[in-house]
């Protein structure tokens, strides 16, 4: 086989983490996934759910549930990263194909990108409700672009700044990505504790709040949004429960990795959940209508001292969780498409100008479309992505894996030119039962177009599409085995 670094599949980003590099302990995942869960889209999505009609407990539990279900694909991919060091796009190799492996990694580079324009209005906005504070003629500038694109020429300049500053970060390197994320760590708790401290004073004591009621009249409105819910929270980190190993390369053995996501992931979520539940709830009684985007609330507070620092602090957090959560992983996938031509700083910028072509801020304009159109839809396409790769890791190749071979064109993992037709098949296989519920949501098709029962399968989208590429690759895959020596994996067709 040819020299590893000389591969076209190979290149310094992409390369496995040396043991010596492996230096995350339990406690640096449990502080990277509180400081990942630390952000303004986790309050959204515990606010969206109260907007939808659910009570406190009813969303607390909701978003339990769906953390601990997304827990479990997160530590079986990420064995692999922490076993071989190597990152998201290398793994899918092995299922999918050397070159197969770029339809997974752009599947999920391409939702990152999603995530990162959300992001970025998220900051945007925060630096316009700070800027509008000081600079009130920001609000009445004439407009810009067409109606049909939603967006106010104010709100675009600030969102143009913040895109800005994010791509500068790019350009100077993850390593300066380091000291916002530290201030992030100790300021973000603050302001949220403030925050519910605020709903608590304002509504009179948590009383009033925790008994706000559901809006749900019987258990079959309840369940009818419930499920669809508890899918759209899987889909909230079904991005990560793929390129986990981006992060778990780096990791001192497995009992960190899985120690640290088990204390960092839910406990976090919840709680910071929590503080959106009851200021959201809080909203309902002090000014009589519910306001689940808390840029929208913090701009109705008087003081502009104690908007200034809320918005500042929003900024700063919401660049260190962009470049963490949504930079790091897309850059890798779009350096997988061409590992000598693309590296992380490209792979950034590339990133972030699909971000904004997304139109973010039609994203986030209501609960509805943030749940069950970006949530929900996305989980769609990467629940088939993480059954076939769980599938294929654990049922096929027991996992055993060769480092190597993963960067070797020509070598066990290239199948058909590259590409293990047995994945592609089992992926359109996961992702065709949701179409037509897709298509219902979006209103493309009518109601009465088809059964009832096909559309409502896109509630579970993300279980459906899991499952049913999983097994539908493992059933394929029954005709190869894996052969184990002493020294190497040989991955061969069975008698």
């Amino acid at each position: 086989m040819q020299e590893l670094t000389t591969s076209s599949l190979y290149s310094e980003d992409l390369a496995p983490v040396p043991v010596s590099g492996r230096t995350w302990n339990t406690w640096n995942y449990a502080a990277l996934w509180i400081s990942m869960s630390l952000c303004i889209p986790t309050y959204m999505l515990a606010s969206s759910l109260i907007e939808g009609g659910m009570n406190w407990w009813q969303a607390i539990l909701t978003i339990f549930l769906g953390n601990t279900v997304v827990l479990i694909p997160m530590i079986l991919n990420g064995h692999a990263g922490a076993k071989y060091g190597i990152p998201f796009p290398v793994f899918a190799r092995a299922s999918f194909g050397t070159r197969g492996a770029n339809i997974p990694a752009i599947l999920r580079a391409i939702v990152a990108c999603g995530w990162f324009g959300i992001q970025t209005w998220i900051g945007g906005f925060a630096l316009y409700q700070l800027l509008r504070l000081w600079i009130p003629s920001l609000e009445t500038l004439p407009a810009v672009f067409p109606a049909s694109f939603g967006l106010a020429t104010g709100p675009a300049i600030c969102f143009f700044i913040f895109w800005l500053l994010n791509m500068y970060v790019v350009y100077l390197g993850i390593e300066s990505i380091r000291k916002l994320l530290v201030f992030k760590a100790f300021f973000l708790p603050a302001a949220a504790l403030a925050l519910l401290f605020w709903a608590i004073n304002a509504a009179h004591g948590l009383g009033p709040v925790l008994q706000q009621p559901s809006k749900f009249s019987n258990t079959t409105e309840f369940f009818t949004f419930f499920f669809p819910a508890l899918t759209g929270m899987v889909g909230f980190w079904a991005t990560l429960s793929l390129n986990i190993p981006d992060f778990t390369r780096y990791a001192k053995s497995q009992r960190s990795q899985i120690r640290g996501q088990i204390i960092g992931l839910p406990p976090s979520m919840t709680l910071f959940s929590f503080i959106g539940v009851v200021v959201t709830s809080a909203t309902t009684i002090v000014y009589g209508s519910t306001i689940w985007d808390p840029l929208i609330l913090a701009g109705k507070f008087d003081s502009k001292i104690l908007v200034s620092i809320a918005m500042v602090a929003v900024v700063i957090s919401t660049l260190a969780t962009n470049i963490a959560a949504n930079i790091v992983s897309p850059a890798n996938d779009f350096a997988n498409l061409a590992p000598s031509r693309i590296n992380f700083r490209k792979g950034g910028y590339i990133t972030g100008i699909i971000g904004v072509l997304i139109f973010p801020w039609k994203l986030v304009a209501d609960p509805a479309g943030y749940i069950f159109t970006w949530l929900v839809g996305y989980s769609s396409l990467l629940g088939p992505v993480g059954g076939i790769m769980i599938a294929d890791y654990y049922f096929i190749r027991r996992q055993q894996l060769v480092s190597n071979e993963l960067y070797n064109p020509a070598g066990i993992y290239s199948f058909k030119k590259g590409f293990n037709l047995f994945a592609i098949t089992a992926l359109l296989l996961g992702i065709l039962p949701n179409i037509p519920g897709f298509l219902f949501t979006i209103k493309i098709i009518s109601p009465d177009a088809m059964p009832a029962w096909i559309t409502h399968l896109y509630s579970y989208a993300w279980f459906v599409g899991f499952f049913v590429s999983g097994l539908s690759y493992t059933f394929m895959m029954r005709s190869y085995r894996t052969i184990l020596t002493p020294k190497e994996t040989t991955y061969v067709a069975a008698d």
